[in-house]
């Protein structure tokens, strides 16, 4: 067997303390909390430095199903099958502010950017979002005719995406509260969806969204076109040989990673359409996995009731390059605008022309297979 090389995803932490299955995990904007959701309805909070306790918030009274810290790292979301959501100060108190969220299991939740509002989806088959300070309900999103897996707001905050049971993915205009467009039976000539949608994401860029099927794969679409991007199946021999439970696009928008039900995480370049790596560390289905905000680190987590968190290690020089350009410094961004917005547009140019870059070599790879 090949000993690892030094760019190799490495095991860093292990962390027991669920008693039931692991169903999300997320870390905070400076990655020093890592906080887990199990079937045990406990919500754990834990420390990435070493011999730091870990808390155990307890309160639901049913499965965690969705967790997600804000973009300030001062509140901590989670949803459960007990319809509420709570708001948790994600400190040694653990104070929390629970509130009927919906009228059946709450399914995902997901802070905007500008960490103001927040959406849910749950298994009443709606899409509702939120104030966040004054935890007041603002509005519901209902075209969905099954239950919602997942919601997750666009980078800028303007789009909402969600995943359902009904075998569409949704994007909605916010300020407008309309179904702009419905990723379902057959779109500009690729294939439909198949099978239910567990899971829904935006590429960081906010141009595309990325979504996990139950039938094994991952379909990535452009919002702007609505065309499918990649149909990972149809690249790579094989992707996963059971369901696809979650995923996670790299900061940098250059991989993306994704966790099934065969046990394996899958790590995928997103530029030249190839598999990276398969990890092996969980016993039985991986059902959640996520970056950390700089990609330095990913966690995931199991029906074996453990967390993980792995050193990522493959991006260090091209995610370097990226957060040259995507990261201004504070004093910069705060004192004059113009800067920030160039910054910005630098960024979004990078990597649209890296997802052009990506395209040209997906079809380079599907022409070369092509007898």
């Amino acid at each position: 067997m090949a000993a690892p090389c030094a760019e190799d995803p490495s095991l860093e932490r292990h962390f027991k303390g669920h008693r039931d299955a692991v169903t999300c995990v997320d870390f905070s904007i400076n990655t020093k909390q890592l906080a887990s959701g199990s079937m045990d309805s406990c919500l754990m909070v834990w420390h990435m430095k070493p011999q730091s306790r870990a808390y155990r918030f307890t309160g639901h009274k049913d499965a965690i199903t969705c967790v997600n810290f804000s973009p300030s790292g001062h509140l901590l979301a989670s949803g459960s099958r007990d319809k509420t959501v709570r708001i948790w100060v994600p400190n040694v108190k653990g104070e929390s502010t629970a509130f009927r969220a919906h009228t059946a299991t709450v399914r995902s939740v997901h802070f905007c950017s500008d960490g103001q509002s927040f959406v849910t989806a749950s298994d009443d088959k709606t899409v509702k979002v939120w104030a966040t300070h004054r935890q007041k309900f603002l509005f519901s999103l209902s075209q969905h005719i099954n239950w919602v897996r997942c919601a997750k707001f666009s980078p800028d905050g303007r789009l909402i995406v969600s995943a359902s049971d009904d075998k569409t993915v949704k994007l909605w205009d916010k300020s407008s509260r309309e179904c702009v467009h419905s990723y379902c039976e057959h779109v500009h000539g690729g294939p439909c969806l198949s099978s239910f949608v567990t899971y829904v994401d935006f590429h960081p860029s906010g141009t595309c969204i990325a979504a996990a099927g139950m039938d094994n794969t991952v379909k990535v679409w452009d919002v702007r076109t609505h065309r499918l991007l990649q149909h990972l199946t149809d690249v790579l021999p094989l992707v996963h040989s059971a369901a696809v439970n979650g995923l996670s696009f790299h900061p940098s928008g250059n991989y993306l990673i994704t966790a099934s039900s065969d046990s394996t995480l899958k790590i995928l370049d997103l530029m030249e359409g190839r598999l990276l790596y398969t990890l092996h560390g969980h016993q039985g289905p991986a059902t959640t996995v996520a970056f950390s905000r700089t990609g330095e680190y990913f966690a995931s987590g199991g029906s074996d009731e453990q967390v993980m968190v792995w050193k990522s290690n493959f991006d260090t020089i091209d995610h370097g390059e990226v957060m040259k350009v995507s990261r201004p410094p504070a004093t910069l961004a705060s004192s004059t605008g113009n800067l920030t917005v160039s910054i910005l547009e630098q960024r979004l140019t990078l990597t649209e022309d890296k997802l052009k870059q990506c395209l040209e070599n997906q079809q380079l790879i599907m022409q070369r297979a092509t007898p």
